[in-house]
């Protein structure tokens, strides 16, 4: 679907394709996965409401957002409890791992902010990819349209943080810091192999 086309969503680097064929056969770690991960979406949102109580649009798009990533979170329970899964323990996610340490030092309060929000617009495009792939991919035609629901939903929340950096920000501020931080994942994605019990 063309919403979580990389040129749409302005990736540089595709999901390797060997990704697909090991999530196949690891659903459970990829479903826990995915659970911790709309987990720690929800609180990141609760953090930059914490942090600007002061921005105004970051409060009221957010706040709204936090419940909807919970929601997400009991989808994917209840999907796990059908299959007869556990939950299990929260895994390291290397990837926004390396991705934060590589948030720039020493910034304002407001630069600061430009950064954070095209950090999680980032995580949630390419999120949005890794759900199209398992769309596409996967021999359960249930977990298809399942994963089709969440790219849907992962490419509005991509937009909605572009949406609220351009309020506080120019396009051209904004445009300049989307793009360094597509350079820093490309990096960090050269450096990881692909994972098969892991959404990122």
């Amino acid at each position: 679907m063309s919403t979580a086309d990389n040129s749409i969503l302005g990736l540089k680097l595709p999901t390797d394709p060997r990704w697909a064929d090991l999530a196949s056969i690891s659903l459970q770690e990829i479903l826990t996965d995915h659970a911790f991960c709309e987990q720690k979406a929800a609180t990141q949102c609760v953090s930059l409401i914490q942090n600007y109580p002061d921005k105004p649009h970051i409060v009221d798009a957010l706040s709204p957002i936090v419940t909807e990533e919970w929601g997400h979170f009991r989808m994917v329970w209840a999907e796990m409890k059908k299959r007869g899964y556990e939950l299990g323990r929260q895994r390291k996610d290397e990837y926004v791992n390396l991705l934060v340490q590589r948030m720039p030092r020493g910034l304002s309060y407001t630069v600061k902010l430009l950064n954070r929000l095209m950090l999680c617009a980032l995580i949630e495009a390419r999120s949005c990819e890794r759900f199209r792939v398992l769309s596409e991919e996967l021999e359960d035609e249930h977990l298809r349209k399942f994963y089709h629901k969440f790219m849907v939903s992962e490419a509005g929340h991509y937009k909605l943080f572009i949406d609220l950096a351009e309020k506080y920000f120019s396009k051209k501020e904004v445009k300049a810091c989307w793009n360094d931080w597509l350079k820093i994942e490309e990096a960090v994605l050269e450096q990881l192999a692909p994972r098969g019990d892991r959404i990122h």
